[in-house]
């Protein structure tokens, strides 16, 4: 059900997990100073105001840092970046309560109140997340979608509304613009007006997915549905937003000039680089010893002879090439005609120490010392070699477009995509890509990060 709360439209059921949340943290501060005081709260000082105002206060901080991060949008779902954001609305909400203490004095209740507030309110938020998303039916938690076509593009959400758990399509808005391809008990013929329809059904999105650019559509009553709260997308930032991926069949370049985001930010860029030496030098020493086990364990194989290191020729930012370093996984010959070519699901040419340090991603940890140099990122599209960088730049559309940023120890691709082996595999891979180059941001390098401990943990996608 929906319900107009300051002339938007809102999901009942996601404004009552607000509310829930609001009283958890209101509860959390009180809470808080009865434990920090043993049960004992002492006396107000002269000019300070109750502790229910301060505990007013911290809970709507609290929820404003949370819809400010999105977490009361549909299409959550218990995952590492739900948890990522929950993580980043406590910290904006710490820092904004500090602010208040120094702007208001009177309301200030001390670091250890304010600390087992935080903790009582982490726990109480987990909770009714964890009972929300387990009791909430699939289509309560679901982005409600109307899309605007029945032809060949509408057919494409179709497919992937079949693939993903995050929307549901309540209907497909019958344009006569082609060929309908869906079936009729899908398909809607529109009795009144678009948002009557929408609000009707409880729409969160509009989706405009004819196969006829030509076809007039009402720009009045697409607008008197964005103006209402309701979002309106065009096939190809649908697809970005659902599919976390940029699909290159779909992408013009006027979409690539006139869409968010592919824009370098100068401080963004320092602070990434910051980063990436810290987390370099960090990387560095806390895996020395594993370093130095495996280039023992290489020389062990390879009786004490022959490189411990493998230096290949890779493409970086702005198609500047680079010496790639990694731990020697092949035997020596690997590639004695010259030709390059990737690695195979069971590949011959892997010496046993290889297979092992390949899995585990052992053999990646010489790339620290590339990211010092600053030849590459933590985070990023994975280097190819110049020879297959040469071929895909003339058979895939906007191939270059991935060398925008600095290549990466990992990255989107890596986790959304299987190892590639082939051209289709890389263009896959870029549609990936695109979608990490367009949308880079501390947020998302956090969330690459920590969803590569799975893949390392777990052996995904190595060869």
């Amino acid at each position: 059900m929906m319900v107009r709360v300051f002339g938007h439209y809102v999901s009942k059921a996601y404004l009552m997990l607000g509310l829930a949340e609001f009283l958890a943290c209101l509860l959390a501060l009180v809470l808080g100073a009865h434990l920090r005081f043993s049960g004992v709260l002492p006396e107000l000082e002269e000019g300070s105001y109750s502790l229910w105002a301060t505990a007013v206060l911290f809970a709507a901080l609290m929820s404003a840092s949370m819809l400010s991060v999105g977490l009361y949008q549909r299409g959550l779902r218990l995952s590492g970046g739900l948890l990522v954001r929950i993580g980043l609305s406590f910290l904006f909400a710490s820092m904004a309560m500090s602010l208040s203490f120094y702007a208001v004095p009177g309301l200030f209740v001390g670091r250890g109140v304010l600390g087992f507030a935080l903790l009582v309110s982490l726990l109480l938020v987990l909770l009714l997340r964890t009972l929300f998303y387990r009791t909430a039916g699939d289509e309560v938690r679901k982005h409600r979608v109307l899309v605007l076509g029945s032809g060949n593009h509408a057919k494409m959400i179709l497919d992937l509304e079949a693939e993903s758990d995050s929307f549901a399509v309540v209907g497909f808005v019958q344009l006569h613009d082609s060929e309908d391809v869906i079936a009729p008990e899908r398909r809607v013929n529109l009795q009144g007006t678009l948002l009557d329809y929408a609000v009707q059904c409880e729409v969160d999105e509009v989706v405009i997915a004819v196969d006829d650019r030509r076809r007039r559509i009402s720009v009045q009553e697409l607008l008197d549905c964005k103006m209402n709260g309701i979002t309106v997308l065009d096939l190809p930032s649908f697809f970005e937003k659902e599919a976390a991926c940029i699909r290159i069949d779909m992408l013009t370049p006027g979409w690539l000039l006139t869409a968010s985001g592919f824009r370098a930010r100068a401080l963004g860029q320092y602070g990434k680089r910051v980063l990436d030496v810290i987390g370099a030098l960090v990387g560095i020493v806390l895996t020395a010893p594993l370093m130095l086990a495996t280039v023992l364990a290489i020389r062990w194989e390879a009786g004490w002879r022959g490189p411990v290191l493998y230096h290949q020729t890779r493409v970086g930012l702005n198609g500047r090439r680079f010496n790639l370093h990694k731990f020697r996984s092949m035997r020596t010959d690997a590639e004695a005609d010259g030709q390059a070519r990737w690695a195979q699901l069971n590949d011959n040419r892997v010496t046993r120490v290889g297979g092992f340090i390949r899995k585990t991603r052992l053999d990646e940890l010489p790339q620290l010392f590339n990211v010092l140099r600053g030849e590459m990122s933590l985070v990023g599209p994975r280097p190819e070699r110049p020879e297959f960088v040469d071929k895909f730049s003339q058979t895939i559309n906007f191939y270059n477009e991935r060398h925008r940023v600095l290549p990466g120890l990992t990255g989107w691709a890596q986790l959304c995509y299987q190892y590639g082996s082939s051209e289709d595999d890389a263009r896959e891979k870029l549609q990936y890509d695109l979608y990490y180059v367009k949308n880079t941001s501390f947020f998302l390098d956090l969330i690459i990060l920590l969803e590569t401990v799975e893949v390392v943990l777990w052996g995904k996608g190595a060869r």
